[in-house]
């Protein structure tokens, strides 16, 4: 990514996180464009994104995952909190989430071991010692715990609660991020989950329909 491309897409960055309520320093807009700068730098030996278009990836991908913020921050409350962020492929939003909330400790999960690389040299480089990148079958991982486990068009919410339930805290809840509101999947899952909130999300910038799935084990 070029500095021109930098100076265009950072105002553009700043309007779409005052649209969603979100008070970032200099620094974390700073680290949000350097990782997409990378992004763009190893797409070609990672296979990170089909998307290619600068402008495209900072709406799709930046802000799309800008957007899961504000419901995390009205969950999380400044807490020291563990993530899991499963399929998480570039880092999707989990590198997004490990920038703009440094209390959260962030675990980007994902089968493709080039994948999982690219997590770790983006923690690296940008100095960001909550960011964890793991390659491994979400179902295969041994760690500790997490408070929340999150996905973006990684499986249905069955798959998506089904592989990951072993990783829950007691009292964890899942955050996955769809498109439309996903009725049939919805209608799938067993009666032991408990679907408590089905949240619309505003992206900035893109004319889609995008909503965020609050989920947990009924007790």
């Amino acid at each position: 990514m070029t500095t021109a491309d930098t100076a265009t897409m950072r105002p553009a960055l700043a309007a779409a996180a005052q649209q969603l309520g979100l008070q970032l320093s200099d620094t974390q807009f700073d680290q949000l464009l350097a990782y997409l700068g990378l992004i763009q730098k190893w797409n070609k030996v990672y296979n990170l994104t089909a998307v290619r278009d600068p402008q495209a990836m900072l709406t799709q991908h930046l802000v799309d995952s800008l957007s899961l913020l504000p419901a995390l921050r009205r969950h999380a409350d400044g807490s020291p909190l563990r993530l899991m962020d499963v399929g998480s492929g570039g880092g999707l939003p989990g590198v997004v989430v490990a920038i703009c909330e440094p209390s959260i400790d962030v675990t980007c999960v994902d089968a493709v071991a080039k994948k999982a690389s690219f997590i770790k040299q983006v923690a690296a480089e940008l100095g960001l010692k909550n960011l964890h990148g793991e390659h491994a079958r979400v179902e295969e991982l041994r760690a500790a715990p997490f408070d929340l486990i999150t996905s973006r068009a990684f499986a249905s919410l069955l798959d998506f609660t089904t592989l990951t339930c072993q990783h829950l805290k007691p009292g964890a809840i899942w955050l996955a991020m769809k498109g439309q509101h996903p009725t049939e999947e919805l209608a799938a899952l067993p009666a032991d989950l408990d679907v408590f909130h089905v949240e619309p999300l505003q992206v900035p910038g893109l004319d889609a329909q995008r909503c965020l799935v609050w989920i947990k084990p009924r007790a």
